[in-house]
């Protein structure tokens, strides 16, 4: 994988091609072995004093780092049995969206996880991870199989929106979505959603109705890109960091909203410089929520969810 680097982790770059330089020596020195610490506690340290301060449109920039972690890394890490289904049984199958069966622990689950592509080819075979309504129809398909076999269902979410071609609005794309929030609304059994790098509106949300919702740390949520919203309000994409400040789309922030239930902790300097860290990290707060929905009654669901979306919104009347 080729490496790469934000405008706000280059300082990082001549510290990583020093250690690199360092390592290649076939018979080091005990002074390569002592310049090679050194490096590496500088580069620690500078990883910590730059990542401890973030602003929002920073974290949106690391969740679309193109080294980051994507669904089929997890999926396949988590589930080496993972068998992959295909296709919405209506019109065809929608690479832009993995579905499948897997153990996960002591747990059987349906995994419905959007994928983007690693290269050029991949992201064109892949629709740069936005799905069109067959992909929607293929995830619900999956999740009513889940429920058929009282599997719990586990969606991971990476995409910029809903494909918003004129081929994916002709065969139904609103209506996709909206029968999956629906749908997912009345399912019997769990689901945990999680949000590994961009959740952009009904794009994220088509297969985002659940019980808990996580997100890792550097990741974004919001109904609008910040150059989408910033086009809207200020007529200029280009102040894009301006409309994610306004927004609010990080984890934090959606913590506070109570939108989200629990931000899950990536190494230091994000996912991509660790997956198996992350992965993990990913693993026990997932295993740590089954734990807990497994013993909600199948009947239960519905009121559950009713209550958690009802406490999302309110209005206060002017006396």
């Amino acid at each position: 994988m080729t490496e790469y680097y934000l405008e706000f982790e280059k300082p990082v770059r001549d510290f990583d091609e020093e250690i690199k330089s360092l390592l290649s020596i076939e018979n080091p020195t005990k002074e390569n072995l002592s310049s090679l610490s050194k490096l590496k506690k500088k580069r620690n340290e500078l990883i910590n004093d730059i990542y401890s301060g973030l602003t929002r449109w920073q974290r949106i920039q690391l969740a679309r780092h193109p080294n980051r972690p994507y669904s089929l890394d997890y999926i396949k890490y988590f589930s080496s049995d993972f068998i992959e289904l295909h296709g919405d049984r209506h019109f065809m199958d929608d690479p832009a969206v993995v579905t499948g069966l897997g153990h996960f622990g002591n747990y059987k689950v349906a995994w419905v996880g959007q994928q983007k592509g690693r290269n050029t080819k991949e992201n064109l075979h892949r629709n740069f991870g936005m799905m069109r309504p067959e992909g929607y129809r293929k995830a619900l398909r999956i999740m009513k199989l889940a429920e058929k076999f009282k599997l719990p269902i586990i969606t991971l979410m990476d995409t910029i929106g809903a494909y918003p071609g004129i081929g994916a609005e002709e065969r139904g794309q609103g209506q996709a979505i909206a029968s999956n929030l629906m749908e997912m609304s009345n399912l019997k059994v769990p689901i945990i959603s999680v949000v590994i790098g961009e959740g952009a509106s009904g794009g994220a949300l088509g297969i985002g109705v659940c019980d808990k919702m996580l997100m890792m740390e550097n990741t974004w949520y919001s109904v609008i890109s910040p150059e989408g919203c910033a086009s809207i309000l200020f007529r200029d994409a280009k102040r894009a960091e301006d409309a994610a400040e306004a927004l609010r789309p990080i984890p934090s922030d959606l913590v506070e909203m109570g939108i989200c239930e629990r931000i899950v902790s990536e190494p230091n300097g994000g996912a991509h410089r660790d997956f198996t860290a992350s992965a993990e990290s990913l693993k026990q707060a997932l295993i740590e929520e089954l734990d807990i929905l497994s013993t909600i009654k199948p009947d239960d669901f519905l009121d559950n969810r009713i209550n958690k979306y009802d406490s999302l919104g309110f209005f206060i009347e002017d006396e």
